[in-house]
């Protein structure tokens, strides 16, 4: 994705030049959180070369361009819905609310209110902002690539963390994917309280339920959330 798509350029002629592009990471793994992204990129600058849907490039190439990004950022805001908050409202509803508490910092940070915001995926009716949604956005759209970029790496990162705590789960290597590796320590540790609940349930793991703790990062203040502003 080298330049600004025509989605993009229609949209700032219509609206205005300050587009936010939305994407969330985790709405399938069996532990941690849903991560997502709102990022507004400086509309007069070319985009950056090699930004494209997250899943098509490289672990390395998704954290070179991450860093790339958040220094042409104008605004990088994340937010996350926690495991317990998914099982609560199930993953859809915490993957709103995920976007809902990434946009909720951009207008402070950026010093106004974008002009219109781009999601990724399907129309949320839950969503409570005016936006444009782009089915498979970050492969089409490159301010929604941006904040897949950040949100996938932001994510993983966490998930690297959360393996120095919770050994045998290789969360470093699968980010919470229910993989083969994963699947057999669940069976023989049982469930960490990142794990969620609502997806474990099946015949291999409900006996294990009797076991969980409480979750301690109920908070989304604690998913290590960053955001860079750049004046």
């Amino acid at each position: 994705m080298a330049r600004w798509t025509p989605i993009e350029r229609t949209l700032r002629a219509q609206h205005g030049p300050l587009l936010v592009g939305v994407d969330e990471v985790g709405r399938g793994p069996l532990a941690g959180p849903v991560v997502a992204c709102a990022i507004v990129m400086p509309p007069g600058r070319r985009a950056i070369a090699g930004v494209d849907d997250s899943k098509k490039l490289t672990a390395a190439t998704r954290v070179t361009l991450a860093a790339r990004i958040r220094e042409q950022a104008l605004v990088v805001s994340l937010g996350a819905a926690s495991a317990r908050e998914i099982d609560r409202i199930n993953i859809y509803h915490a993957t709103v609310l995920a976007m809902r508490r990434a946009l909720a910092r951009v207008p402070d940070r950026l010093g106004c209110t974008p002009h219109h915001v781009l999601v990724d995926g399907n129309p949320l009716r839950t969503l409570g902002l005016v936006h444009t949604a782009v089915v498979k956005g970050d492969a089409k759209c490159y301010a929604i690539a941006c904040a897949s970029i950040v949100a996938k790496v932001t994510r993983d990162r966490l998930m690297h963390a959360l393996a120095e705590r919770y050994e045998g789960y290789a969360w470093e290597r699968n980010s919470g994917y229910g993989t083969v590796v994963h699947r057999a320590a669940l069976d023989e540790r049982g469930l960490t309280p990142h794990h969620r609940r609502s997806f474990c349930l099946d015949r291999q793991v409900a006996p294990l339920l009797e076991t969980v703790v409480t979750d301690d990062f109920d908070t989304p203040s604690e998913f290590l959330l960053t955001e860079r502003v750049h004046e």
